[in-house]
Parts: C-alpha cells; structure tokens; sequence
C-alpha cells in the first residue's frame, strides 16, 4: 500500500509556500480574463435580427480577452525570470490559470460560435470535437508539471505547441472569419475551418515537434540596428493601420509560429539561431514550458 504523508503543522516548513507578489498577480490577471472571457460567450445571443445580423459584440470582447490573456501569461515568465523568483506555486497557478484562459474557453468560444452551427442535427460531435482540444491541453500542462518537478525544464525549446500559442491562433483566426462575415446571417463555409484548426492543434500540443521559446527576447536582449527599426517600423503600422490590418496579422503570426515548429529542424544552426536571438553558448536539455513568451519552471 501506498505510505500517505502526514499532515504538516502549523510551523513545519512545508507550510511556508514561496508566493511572489507580481509574477502571480499577473497569473491572476491571466485567470480573470480567461473567467471574463467565458461568462462573455455564455451571454453571447447569436440569434439574427429580422435584418439578418447578428450581434457579434459580447463574442468579440470575449476573445479580446482571451488575448489579453495571452499578454499577462507573457509577462508573468518573464518578471520571474528577471527576478530570479521561480517558484513550484507560481508554476502550478499558473498551469490552473493557463487551462481556464486557453483550454476551457477556446474550446467553449468554438463550440459556440462554430461547431453548435456545424453539428446542428448531431450537437454531441460538437462537445466531443470541443473536449478534444480541452483534455489535450490539460495533458500539455500536466506534461509540463511532470517534467519540470524532475528537472526537465527551463530549456530553451517548448515540448509540443504551446497551449497559449494554441488558444492565440484558434482566437485570431475566428475573429478573422467574422470579420470577412460580419453583415452576413451564417459565417459561410468558412465555419469549418476553426474545427479543423481546433484537432490540429490537439495532437499538437501533446507532439513532440520542439517550438523555441524566445527567452532570450527581454529587456536586456541586443538588436542590430536594422531589426530595430524594422521592428519600431512595423509596430507603428500596425498602431496606424490596426482596425484594417489587425485581424489579418494575428492569426498570420501564430500560423507562423506553428509553421516554423516543421521548418526549424531543416534550418541551418547559425540561421536558426539569428532567427531565435540565441547567443551561442553550450547546449542546455530542452525545456517544456508553457507560455507563450517562454515560461520555465518559474515562480
């Protein structure tokens, strides 16, 4: 049988958690949206008017702030990390986090706005298609739990997509169709494409297909003085340009980054490496963290 643990006691040291202000109030703000998110698609009416439209609002401020969610698991990985205040809670919060903003409410936003109007006569394919994309994130996350508490993580390369990277695409590229849809009763045949994209991106985010994490992009990182005005360049295009080019940009960047996972074993080192802003140094093990923008087992 197996031996339980006692129960620690007030005092033992087991007690005393590590639990950094910012970095988890950032997860915090990550868990907020993704709940926000989720009571914005419950409230959606998807109904058309007697003109023949429907009231896409609700739907697009819940995906809204499922980016926004995207943002605050960004930053969070990375106060820790410049910090130097990593911690075991900080790395289970957030994976709790993480599922709620990019698992459950992805998965509900398609099953609602796409797969409820696919599988009109067969609503129980919808839910499964839609559990598909939930239980793989969930074992993305666990994945990563498992590994980092035996010491496989904080690497350079994410184990499989990455689920905010997962939720980012299915999210920018539904608000993409509704875009292209918006003055329209139905989305067309363009429905079918977020549910194909949703299994896609199930099998891989439990892959083995290695994604790099981009750690080495903060605030201490150095630029040529090219990128940087390419980069100043396009940031302000988009500030100027964002209500026409915005919704094509997005779901272009994470169809980019979920490209380059099949594209990066067949690049050149030294070419990979201008890519990924690496500076060579010794190879480290590959890591398998879960933000969008590079987590480790932080916290």
């Amino acid at each position: 049988m197996r031996k339980e643990r006692p129960v620690p006691r007030e005092g033992d040291a087991e007690l005393k958690l590590q639990i950094f202000f910012l970095p988890n109030l950032l997860t915090a703000g990550n868990l907020f949206c993704g709940f926000v998110a989720l009571t914005k698609i419950v409230e959606a009416d998807l109904t058309p008017s007697p003109e023949g439209v429907i009231n896409w609002g609700p739907i697009k401020l819940a995906m809204a702030f499922i980016l926004l969610a995207c943002i605050f698991d960004l930053l969070d990985g990375r106060v820790a990390r410049m910090g130097g205040i990593e911690s075991p809670f900080g790395r289970e919060f957030d994976s709790l986090a993480d599922l709620i903003s990019f698992g459950v409410a992805p998965a509900f936003l398609v099953h609602r706005v796409v797969l409820a109007d696919v599988f009109v006569h067969h609503p129980q394919m919808g839910w499964f298609i839609a559990s598909i994309y939930l239980l793989c994130g969930a074992f993305r996350l666990a994945r990563f739990n498992v590994l980092a508490s035996q010491g496989y993580a904080g690497g350079r390369e994410f184990l499989g997509f990455p689920i905010p990277s997962a939720a980012g695409l299915v999210v920018s590229l539904t608000l993409l169709i509704i875009h292209l849809n918006e003055n329209e009763r139905t989305l067309g045949m363009w429905r079918y494409l977020p549910a194909a994209v949703l299994v896609f991106l199930s099998v891989m985010m439990v892959s083995t297909v290695r994604y790099p994490s981009f750690k080495s992009l903060g605030l201490r990182a150095t630029s040529t003085f090219t990128k940087a005005i390419t980069a100043a360049l396009f940031l302000g295009m988009l500030l100027v340009l964002r209500e026409k080019i915005l919704y094509y940009v997005l779901p272009g960047f994470f169809t980019a980054y979920l490209l380059y996972g099949f594209v990066r074993p067949r690049l050149s080192r030294a070419l990979r490496r201008e890519i990924e802003e690496e500076e060579p140094e010794e190879s480290e093990p590959a890591g398998t963290s879960d933000a969008a923008g590079g987590e480790s087992c932080r916290r």
